[in-house]
């Protein structure tokens, strides 16, 4: 399918960023849905979750409320940046920052920062794949080689017309799956009251997590919830998917949709509680290996297999989202800026095919030289560095008081203060010193508690208030125009551009 898919709503070139990168711009609601769901929903969601409520507990479920609470807090926000992008032609978030702020140097950091924060997250839907295929028996790295491969190739010829395709084989197998595992694995394991006393039993002999939180880690709770709805769709391959819509219907539509998905989340969730109850063990010491072996153990040979399909194409969906994405920002923001500012569309969409196949290597890297102690720490490591893009893209949408100067600054302090906060959690499991976790000790500040917090909102605490304290300093100094005194172009007045406006009163229904 993802082959056939450049012949699918095939436009007469696909050789640009628009066809290539964002499919013509022409997703309807249906496929929109399909698209950002298998977007955001992805190994993440099918093994990580259940793998960290198998070894943490509670403290697993706090995707459910992050992913409740982000698509209210994001709707009129997507709803602007698909309206601006859509009058001014814009392809990325750094595209929007360049135009917002003037600031070409702010665009490339924004750039750098989307390319960096993705790769972790693709190494955790290849996280996925190679836990599935650990567990067919299938050992070395010549399937995940050839996973891969494939992975590149059907990206490389269809672009994001391949996983919008696939999109809807991916969300069907996965919520036949579900249901079904719902159902019939409490059922086998004497109903869901023996799976939490199960899951109960282990926590209290083992002494780490609980079914419960408790005063050590409600804060890290709270904190990990709500940063993660913040970053989200600060991801490239968030904003991807939405610039792909046809119209702004179609964006309210899908923020009022996606919650369907939530509910699905909690119930893959406690695929962690059930593996305990069934007495699986991880292969090795490897907890990303509890949902498919649990599926093997439990579930005939047949519709395991079924299983193991719906958790590989769920990796493979938003891997090549996210690969498209950071190599858009690559094409606009780095090459066509830095490198070749002559570049014509086809050359463009060329730079990007190359850029999409070095971010999945990228994302090899993350695997091999990250031990996290769970693997959704890959995930929750972007969310410490894509974090600190959300002064300039989120709220430059609905302000330009901030100034580029300020916004540099607050960024580079954000990006080092949760670097070397990452840089000092440990990972007991493995005995690795660094890169552990996104959990940080308040200890290291010199509290006396074990209380921990969510490296990124820390981080991005200290962006905000370097950003705010750098344009009072810039304001000050008179520098909020440029070096010959011109001022960057303001493409919609903080009380709303009139060709905004117009798109907002007259887009057409989808």
């Amino acid at each position: 399918m993802g082959f056939v898919a450049a012949r699918w709503r095939r436009p007469d070139d696909l050789a640009t960023l628009d066809e290539w990168g964002l499919g013509g711009r022409s997703f309807g609601s249906w496929i929109t849905w399909f698209l950002v769901g298998g977007d955001l929903y992805t190994a993440y969601t099918f093994v990580a979750v259940p793998a960290l409520v198998f070894g943490a507990g509670a403290m697993g479920f706090y995707a459910v409320p992050y992913t409740v609470v982000v698509y209210p807090m994001v709707m009129l926000v997507l709803v602007r940046l698909w309206s601006v992008s859509h009058v001014h032609n814009l392809v990325t978030p750094a595209d929007f920052v360049r135009v917002r702020f003037g600031s070409p140097t702010l665009a490339l950091l924004v750039a750098i920062t989307g390319i960096v924060a993705t790769m972790p997250y693709i190494a955790l839907q290849l996280v996925g794949i190679e836990a599935v295929l650990k567990t067919m028996g299938l050992s070395g790295d010549w399937p995940l080689i050839i996973a891969f491969a494939v992975l590149a190739a059907y990206t490389y010829q269809s672009g994001l017309r391949a996983p919008a395709l696939i999109a809807f084989v991916k969300d069907s197998l996965i919520y036949l799956v579900i249901l079904v595992a719902i159902i019939y694995i409490p059922a086998k394991l004497g109903g869901w009251g023996s799976v939490f006393d199960a899951a109960k039993a282990k926590f209290d002999s083992t002494g780490t997590g609980g079914i419960l939180l408790n005063a050590n880690n409600q804060l890290q709770y709270i904190t990990l919830a709500f940063g993660s709805a913040l970053a989200l769709f600060l991801y490239p391959h968030s904003v991807t998917g939405i610039l792909a819509s046809r119209n702004r219907n179609v964006i309210k539509r899908n923020m009022s949709a996606l919650p369907a998905y939530s509910l699905l989340l909690g119930l893959i969730a406690l695929l962690g509680y059930m593996a305990i109850a069934a007495g699986v063990t991880p292969i090795g010491k490897d907890n990303n290996t509890i949902v498919p072996q649990l599926f093997d153990k439990v579930f005939p040979d047949w519709f395991a297999g079924v299983a193991f399909a719906a958790v590989g194409i769920g990796a493979l969906v938003p891997a090549a989202i996210m690969s498209i994405a950071a190599a858009n920002l690559f094409a606009r923001n780095v090459y066509k800026e830095y490198i070749n500012r002559n570049a014509d569309a086809a050359q463009e969409a060329r730079v990007s095919k190359i850029a999409s196949l070095v971010v999945k290597i990228g994302a090899v890297l993350c695997i091999l030289l990250l031990e996290p102690q769970f693997s959704i720490d890959l995930q929750l490591i972007g969310g410490v560095i894509i974090l600190q893009t959300l002064p300039s893209v989120a709220l430059g949408l609905y302000t330009r008081w901030f100034h580029r100067g300020g916004l540099i600054a607050g960024w580079a302090a954000g990006m080092a203060a949760g670097m070397l906060m990452l840089y000092n959690i440990s990972n007991p499991a493995t005995g690795h010193e660094h890169f552990g976790s996104s959990a940080f000790p308040l200890s290291q500040l010199g509290f006396d508690t074990k209380i921990t917090v969510f490296a990124g909102f820390l981080a991005l605490i200290v962006n905000l208030v370097v950003a705010v304290l750098g344009t009072f300093v810039a304001r000050a100094l008179k520098s909020a125009d440029g070096p010959d005194g011109t001022k960057p172009e303001d493409y919609f007045a903080d009380q709303g551009d009139p060709r905004v406006h117009e798109l907002e009163t007259t887009a057409p229904a989808s």
